[in-house]
């Protein structure tokens, strides 16, 4: 072995061998991916991080060699000198004659390495699952082994992506005048927001570190210190319930900046935006030759999609029929009647409607069956619905196949299909009652039909990016359980100036500065133009029922500094692990995390989280309460 690497440096990678190298002597390092025996001559699949090279052992050429080729098993890690020859022809008995020999599936296709001197680094025991591009082993095998997971080239593709990214926003951001400066991790834990993990702290006894869910007070503490750009690829905390998008521990590319306004933000994350495709290989000048993403206001986007992330890359838009249903007094529908009847007597603000309806229209040609309709409705009742009222709307209008048809009067019937613009043979889904509870159901609808139709891959982007930034939400939201004004985001966001009178008088008719950038139904990014005025941050602070003394516990730090000359400012975080995962066409953030945690938060591999000594405990002076 002392030879390799002290004597015989590396010449080339698995990946880089072409047609022209062919006559030279190279020296590769590697991993055996595929061991084949054809009787004297032994054929190695040799792989490192950047390809696989075919390297050939033969008696004739190297018979030290050939012994060593004797012993190689998967993942046993070699060196090998050699020559780079073409891989000729070979005899097909399929076509009757001599073709080439060439793999055309692997860029090193058309030369192999003939060996005239290996070793062998290291021999490995038989791993618990083939390392090979497509994995059909459990998730759970391969996170207790993820060192082993991250050798298939899907994985690594997708880490060498994150790299590109880090790269290329640290390049671009720094053009770009900002700062890349660091937060602290350990930080005073402020109630409100996303849960946090608590840190007990040894010298202090009784009290605690909070891990930083963002470095949101902090980014805004630099604006207060002048710094005016800033920037950091950053690790956040969050102790909240996991799904495929969504990890305890995760990194976003943080971005705050004064002297700016919305569109200002915008500018600058839209040309980041094309600089990280740009970078994995995607021209987003095709599909967006001004350089800007369109946008769509929030009430628009709630009303249209039922969220504020919606994926635009297919049609299917909800349509709200409330004031229809007012109108026509539920128009003989009895589970709308009482609907109607709370608006009419004012018991509901048509502003602020708690409680809505709302169709969706499956076109003819999805051909539904009864059955698959049923599943629609199976569907609806799993996110809480009661049920999934449906109609098909039949040649002359009238609605067939349900017990809607019975009910309907004919004006309602003939005003929603006009509303809807419903044919024959339409399915129309009816959803109605709590705003929320509707929304929700006919988002997750919408995208169910559209995956089902084929308006969008089930997986991944098919090669269409529809970015799209979501304006103007409201400041504030009305929480039906405790009967009290809650801040929609965080209570920091600048309203508009316009709004700015009714933050006592119509809080929830007050508009703000916060911002989403949703791509394919994701929302990738989102930030907020920050409240820097402290007579407006008082009156923002009363409306949620925050006194003096609350909001210095809870922000005293942020409220001095803001006393003292804060700039204008405002900022944005975007969702690194997300934009790996869409760049990657993967439907699991744990495929572009190097070392992720399980849906229950849970580490495999390190089997993390663990208990700890009672000793560690008491130094402490912590004690656990027993699970019952």
């Amino acid at each position: 072995m002392a030879r390799f690497i002290d004597e015989l440096k590396r010449t080339h990678d698995c990946g880089a061998i072409r047609a022209s190298d062919i006559g030279k002597e190279v020296v590769l390092f590697g991993w055996v991916q595929i061991r084949r025996d054809h009787g004297s001559i032994v054929f190695v699949d040799l792989r490192d991080r950047e390809g696989v090279t075919q390297v050939v052992f033969d008696p004739e050429t190297s018979p030290s060699a050939h012994t060593v080729a004797d012993q190689l098993r998967s993942e046993w890690v070699i060196g090998i000198r050699g020559v780079v020859r073409s891989r000729g022809e070979q005899f097909s008995k399929k076509e009757g004659k001599l073709v080439s020999a060439a793999n055309p599936n692997l860029p090193t296709g058309e030369v192999e390495v003939s060996v005239l001197e290996a070793t062998i680094f290291n021999k490995a025991e038989t791993p618990p699952f083939a390392i090979e591009d497509q994995s059909d082993t459990r998730e759970e095998v391969r996170l207790e082994h993820r060192y082993l997971d991250l050798r298939r080239a899907p994985l690594q593709k997708a880490l060498r992506l994150r790299h590109r990214i880090n790269q290329a926003t640290r390049t671009y951001l720094s053009d770009n005048g900002a700062l890349e400066l660091e937060t602290p991790l350990l930080v005073k834990y402020t109630p409100g927001g996303a849960r946090n993990f608590l840190v007990p702290s040894r010298l202090h006894s009784g009290k605690f570190y909070a891990l930083a869910e963002s470095p949101q007070l902090f980014k805004q503490l630099f604006m207060v210190a002048g710094y005016e750009r800033y920037f950091q690829i950053v690790r956040c905390f969050r102790d909240e319930d996991l799904r495929l998008d969504r990890q305890p521990e995760f990194t976003q590319i943080d971005i705050e900046l004064s002297f700016v306004n919305q569109d200002d933000v915008f500018n600058l994350v839209e040309g980041l935006i094309f600089t990280i495709w740009k970078a994995a290989g995607v021209d987003l000048k095709e599909l967006y030759p001004s350089g800007h993403f369109p946008r769509l206001k929030f009430d628009e986007s709630m009303s249209k999609y039922g969220n504020d992330k919606p994926d635009l890359r297919f049609g299917m838009p909800h349509v709200d029929l409330t004031e229809l249903v007012i109108e026509h007094d539920g128009g003989g529908i009895p589970f709308w009647q009482p609907l109607a009847e709370k608006y009419k007597s004012g018991a509901f603000r048509r502003d602020l409607p708690p409680e809505i309806v709302k169709a969706l229209v499956v076109p003819a040609s999805a051909n539904l069956s009864r059955t698959e309709a049923d599943k629609l409705e199976q569907l609806a009742r799993s996110m809480g619905a009661a049920g999934l009222a449906r109609a098909k709307v039949g040649p002359d209008g009238t609605w067939t196949q349900s017990p809607l048809a019975k009910s309907i009067t004919p004006e309602m019937c003939r005003a929603i299909n006009a509303a809807t613009g419903a044919k024959e043979g339409d399915l129309l889904v009816f959803q109605s009652g709590r705003a929320s509870l509707v929304h929700t159901v006919m988002a997750n609808l919408r995208v169910h039909l559209g995956k089902k139709l084929g308006l969008i891959p089930e997986v991944g982007h098919g090669g269409n990016w529809n970015f799209l930034w979501v304006v103007d939400p409201p400041l504030f939201e009305y929480d039906e359980d405790k009967k009290s004004w809650g801040a929609a985001h965080h209570a920091f966001t600048r309203p508009h100036d316009e709004s700015v009178p009714l933050i006592e008088s119509d809080p929830g008719k007050v508009l703000c500065y916060r911002y989403d950038l949703v791509l394919n139904g994701f929302e990738i990014a989102g930030g907020s133009i920050r409240l820097h005025d402290p007579d407006v941050q008082k009156r923002v602070f009363k409306a949620l029922g925050i006194g003096e003394e609350e909001a210095q516990e809870k922000f005293g730090f942020l409220l001095s500094a803001l006393r003292y000359g804060a700039p204008p400012h405002g900022g944005i975080a975007l969702g690194m692990d997300r934009l790996a995962m869409l760049l990657s066409s993967t439907d699991s953030i744990r495929d572009v995390i190097a070392f992720p945690k399980t849906q229950k938060g849970t580490d495999l591999m390190s089997d993390a989280p663990s208990p700890v000594s009672p000793g560690q405990l008491a130094e402490l002076r912590i004690r656990t309460i027993a699970e019952t």
